[in-house]
């Protein structure tokens, strides 16, 4: 069930103005203020900020899947994904940066405001108060880790700040970023519950926010490559293993047997999902607020003609469809049944005529078709058991923990998807078994970066798979993205450019 976005359509109008606007600075309003006034505004208002989380699935579709060697897209140049995909240097143009930057930043100014005006007056039960500090707090922590992932560092706007003072706040070392993402989690974490009755579903745990430090965790341990991006050379990674078994033991999260079944329709909030992004398809309107358009973004569209009654997909032109990557598909070995279920590699187009082009449909149920392609009502998975159990593996393999222990992880992953064991796991073996296992989920290159592996694996991709000779050498700056040139013009000399753009 996906209670608590029924009741937020309204209160989402009420900052969409005002939303909008912040297209050139991430600034709050402190005016908003005069709409809290009881526990009810409260909750409306902390769902609103989980509604806001709608672009969170295409932000990891766009700057991670399509960043990685799970996507071949280089295309003519007129998908804005193209230029990502191809490595390019003038990135700072793409309206995919802004993209990502706004819709953070929206999440975060509507956590903010639930956090500086609750108070006993409002909100007078103590846990309903702590509770929702703690989920705006972790919806906060999560924006701030996509934030530092994709730009490095960023302005750090932790309360309401009028524009002018918003104007006067540059951009925040990558430690400092950290430091309010470990203390928001620490906070949620002995905030939240460890589950909600049926009627709240689709809310943010206390194992979430675990799982979720865990995750930063790792990323702040990986290399820094020189720059200043997400990775720190700390070793976070016995902070990371104790969360993580926390979350293991938790008897909330457990293992799924069959794969298709975490991503079935009717199947939603399985013990496999630590936290989601919550859609829904009331099969009437094609409101882009409850629903997804992430199906959309995978599919090509003479596969759509002969199988939807709307339009939609990517032309099979030459234009860069988000289609999976060669290698990506022969990494997968006989049997596998995670590339079949993901994705479909052949079809009969309306004319009779075979397409032989690989599209993913992990997300695609032809059993539950919405009103019009922005609306697909399937949930995005942001944590998984299975992402839990694995980068425990992770850790153990940078910690000199126990092989056996890696092993029977990995070869629990492996028998699921109906392939044989293996032995003497090392972080290259479950590198490439998390790219198979998480496909179309918008880790790889999040993966690939926190290893260390990124230059290395994409040059080597690259040299293999762009037979159009148009991907760029990767290099340490590629690491980070643009930030967009809309956010260079809010001030002059406000906020510099990442090195390399």
């Amino acid at each position: 069930m996906k209670k608590i976005y029924l009741i937020i359509i309204g209160l989402t109008l009420v900052f969409t103005a005002c939303e909008d606007d912040l297209n050139l600075a991430p600034i709050s309003d402190p005016s908003a203020a005069n709409f809290y006034n009881n526990t009810e505004d409260f909750e409306l208002a902390i769902n609103g900020a989980y509604n806001a989380l709608g672009d969170y699935s295409t932000n990891q579709l766009y700057l991670s899947e399509v960043r990685s060697d799970n996507v071949y897209s280089v295309g003519t140049g007129v998908r804005l994904w193209n230029p990502i995909n191809n490595f390019e240097r003038t990135l700072q143009s793409n309206s995919l940066m802004s993209d990502a930057w706004n819709s953070c930043y929206r999440v975060i100014y509507l956590a903010n405001m639930v956090i500086d005006n609750i108070d006993e007056g409002k909100v007078p039960d103590s846990d309903t108060r702590d509770r929702m500090i703690g989920e705006a707090k972790f919806l906060r922590a999560l924006n701030y880790l996509d934030l530092v992932r994709f730009f490095g560092r960023v302005p750090i706007f932790d309360e309401p700040y009028s524009p002018t003072e918003a104007l006067e706040i540059g951009r925040a070392p990558v430690s400092d970023v950290y430091t309010l993402i470990e203390q928001d989690l620490i906070d949620a974490i002995s905030s939240l519950p460890s589950s909600y009755p049926t009627s709240m579903t689709g809310k943010v745990t206390s194992g979430a926010a675990q799982a979720l430090l865990a995750r930063a965790y790792l990323t702040m341990s990986g290399p820094d490559y020189g720059i200043d991006g997400p990775g720190m050379g700390l070793d976070k990674y016995g902070d990371a293993l104790t969360l993580l078994n926390q979350v293991i033991s938790n008897p909330n999260y457990g293992w799924v047997d069959d794969y298709a079944s975490i991503f079935d329709y009717d199947n939603e909030n399985n013990p496999d999902i630590v936290f989601d992004i919550q859609a829904i398809n009331d099969g009437a309107t094609g409101d882009r607020g409850i629903g997804t358009i992430l199906p959309t973004l995978m599919y090509l569209e003479s596969w759509a003609k002969i199988n939807l009654p709307f339009a939609g997909g990517v032309p099979n032109d030459g234009t860069g469809g988000i289609d999976p990557s060669d290698d990506l598909i022969a990494s997968c070995e006989e049997g596998d049944v995670r590339d079949d279920f993901s994705i479909l590699m052949s079809y009969v187009d309306e004319n009779g005529n075979p397409v032989d082009n690989p599209q993913y449909q992990k997300f695609v149920s032809l059993n539950h078709i919405p009103a019009d392609r922005f609306n697909w009502g399937i949930n995005f998975p942001v944590i998984r058991y299975t992402d839990v159990l694995m980068m425990k593996a992770e850790v153990l393999l940078r910690t000199g923990g126990s092989q056996s222990e890696i092993d029977g992880i990995v070869n629990q992953v492996r028998e699921r998807a109906g392939v044989d064991p293996v032995s003497n796991v090392d972080m290259d073996m479950l590198l490439e078994e998390r790219r198979k296992e998480f496909m179309a989920e918008g880790l790889r290159w999040h993966d690939l970066v926190r290893s260390g592996k990124a230059i290395d694996v994409m040059n080597a991709w690259a040299a293999s798979e762009d037979d159009a000779d148009k991907i760029n050498t990767v290099v340490a700056n590629d690491i980070i993205y643009a930030i967009h040139q809309d956010q260079l013009d809010v001030k002059e000399g406000l906020y510099d450019q990442n090195p390399g753009y």
